[in-house]
């Protein structure tokens, strides 16, 4: 089953790494309803992307830091920090939208 999971992960993740710029760039200077409908789907799809992988690495830091801070409860500021760096890839992420649908 983990196998699955990651298989589908990284599927996902060169799925958004190859369309989204395509279609982003396909959609540049077209008032076509399809091509608009592609560019509006793109950017919400580097979101979704973003936002998935995002929540499963924070989901693997968190498990993490949860084993760590049993042990060792001096370095929780450090995991806090840890467990608040994906969400970079967030903001990233939707300025990408931005970046797009704009």
């Amino acid at each position: 089953m983990k196998i699955r999971t990651k298989v589908l992960t990284t599927a996902v993740a060169v799925m958004a790494l190859v369309a989204v710029p395509a279609m982003a760039l396909a959609a540049t200077a077209s008032t076509d309803p399809k091509v608009l409908m592609a560019k509006y789907i793109s950017a919400a799809g580097a979101m979704a992307v973003s936002a998935i992988m995002a929540g499963f690495a924070q989901a693997k830091i968190g498990t993490a830091a949860a084993g760590t801070l049993a042990e060792r409860p001096e370095v929780a500021t450090m995991l806090i920090v840890l467990q608040a760096l994906p969400e970079i890839i967030v903001l990233l992420g939707f300025v990408s939208a931005l970046i797009i649908s704009g």
